[in-house]
């Protein structure tokens, strides 16, 4: 904190403790879920690990079960920490449960457009139709080519440079979203589309970790301090959000509302959903809500893609057997003259208990996004508020030593059954619960597979060297916010077979674009 705020935080510390009022009991005399006790007005702050929540949070259950009370400036939340719980309230009760907080700082950080957002209300539902139209199921088959071909440049570009192997990964899960939502082709060096989404994705995702997301609740005077002041931190990102979240809504829409009016455009979620604007739709309500579910859809989409297919490669680093047996299967099924596609899918098992354990292993969304009660609830005799934040701990979920022992070993063969099949198990619950589940799993589900099969038949993804030569375990960093994934992760890619197969591996990819 700097010293300018120091001065100040005195008489914030006294203003909030003559109006702080902590409610330990309902009207009833139920008490809330247990929970560790925490200081005035900060609360649990000081208990969180600041950088990964989650794991905090998951430390808790261990001796205080499977739904948490916790407090953060004021704010009560409830966090839920096993599958049974979140679907016994988030999906059984969704009624109460399927609200968003109400954050007074979407409009100043610039990101009110964003239907994860919104408030459970007739404007979530027209964004949540339009949404379902372009990624139910059957709608999602018609971008599986857009998929397959993406997948491709991307091997091609990492083939000819491995060393940015992260870039052409990172490429690959913003141009897919791109054409699959815009009709846009993008560049595949420093497109300005491309540049200016990143820009805005990093921004929100900061602004929207927990603590950040509490601390401006409870404090909204500090994105009201000039931007010059010492400390106004908050003030300079909102500025920065604003602008990048702006262009990187209206520029791609204009850009696809124009082909789409002039029926210039291809398969695509605006050409699609202008097609099937009713009469009784109000084109002006239609084409914001519109305008803002399609860069919802594209944050969204190239978020959880590379941050999965990062996680992935540092699994494959760390697990080489796990690999080998992969490409072992891969080859054994399609050959290692040819690369797969997505009719390989259901003759690949092992190639799917991967692509389930990278999901489960690491969450890249280790809490979701919070639900907020309309109403209070009683659960298992544990008061729930009315207006608390309610929080799926996915990371706990993921770390069931019951239902997945040995959770922090990547072990693919915990998805089969004793007859050699795949079990149930699709760790959909990474996905959210309730009504407020992401409606574009399928399509995440169907990039994810034909990126990483594809890797698999391609590359080998191996440790990178030290001084004297020798295998060595990467060393970088974890993002912070709400997402996780790692950053700047090295590694050598190298193709399998050079000698013979990668000449021919491009020989296919340039036949198939």
């Amino acid at each position: 904190m700097s010293p300018s705020l120091m001065i100040f935080f005195p008489a914030i510390i006294c203003f909030f403790l003559a109006v702080h009022r902590v409610r330990r009991k309902s009207s009833s005399n139920l008490s809330f879920p247990p929970g560790p006790k925490g200081l005035p007005v900060l609360g649990n702050l000081l208990d969180i690990n600041g950088s990964q929540p989650w794991v905090s949070f998951t430390q808790w259950a261990s001796t205080r079960g499977d739904i948490i009370y916790c407090e953060l400036f004021g704010l009560q939340v409830i966090v839920l920490q096993s599958q049974k719980v979140a679907k016994a309230l988030l999906e059984h009760r969704s009624s109460n449960y399927s609200d968003r907080p109400p954050i007074s700082s979407t409009k100043a950080m610039g990101s009110e457009f964003n239907s994860a957002q919104l408030r459970y209300s007739d404007e979530w539902r027209l964004h949540r139709r339009i949404f379902h139209q372009s990624f139910r199921p059957k709608a999602v088959k018609d971008y599986l080519p857009i998929q397959l071909r993406k997948a491709r440049q991307m091997l091609r570009s990492i083939m000819e440079a491995p060393e940015r192997y992260q870039d052409h990964i990172d490429l690959f899960a913003s141009s897919v979203i791109m054409s699959v939502v815009y009709d846009y082709e993008a560049k595949t060096n420093d497109d300005p589309l491309l540049l200016t989404a990143d820009k805005a994705i990093k921004v929100f995702l900061e602004v929207a970790s927990p603590q950040n997301s509490a601390i401006l609740e409870s404090f909204p005077f500090l994105l009201r301090l000039p931007s010059w002041f010492p400390g106004a931190n908050f003030t300079r990102l909102a500025i920065q959000s604003q602008k990048n979240a702006a262009a990187m809504v209206d520029i791609p829409f204009r850009y696809a509302r124009e082909r789409a009016m002039t029926a210039t455009s291809n398969h695509c979620m605006i050409s699609e959903s202008f097609k099937r604007l009713e009469a009784r739709d109000n084109t002006d309500e239609f084409e914001l809500a519109l305008k803002s579910s399609s860069a919802t859809a594209f944050i969204a989409g190239v978020e959880t893609t590379a941050s999965t297919l990062a996680v992935f490669v540092l699994a494959m680093m760390l697990y080489p057997d796990v690999q080998k047996r992969a490409q072992e299967e891969i080859d054994a099924v399609i050959g290692k003259e040819q690369l797969p596609t997505f009719e390989d899918r259901s003759s690949l098992p092992y190639v799917e208990a991967v692509l389930r354990e990278t999901l489960r292993w690491h969450p890249v969304f280790p809490l979701g996004l919070p639900h907020y009660t309309t109403d209070s609830d009683v659960y298992n005799d544990h008061y729930i508020p009315k207006g608390a934040i309610v929080m799926g701990n996915i990371w706990a979920m993921s770390k069931d030593e019951v239902k997945y022992p040995d959770p922090y070993d990547f072990k693919p063969e915990r998805f089969f059954v004793a007859d050699g099949q795949l079990n149930g198990d699709t760790v959909d619950f990474i996905f959210g619960f309730g009504r407020r589940v992401c409606v574009g799993r399928y399509f995440a589900d169907a990039s994810l597979w034909i990126s990483l099969v594809s890797l698999l038949a391609t590359f080998r993804f191996m440790r990178p060297l030290d001084k004297e030569g020798k295998e060595v375990d990467p060393i970088f960093q974890w993002s912070t916010g709400l997402s996780s994934h790692p950053v700047s992760l090295p590694c050598r890619v190298v193709p399998r077979n050079p000698d013979t197969i990668a000449h021919k591996l491009v020989n296919v990819m340039d036949a198939s674009t």
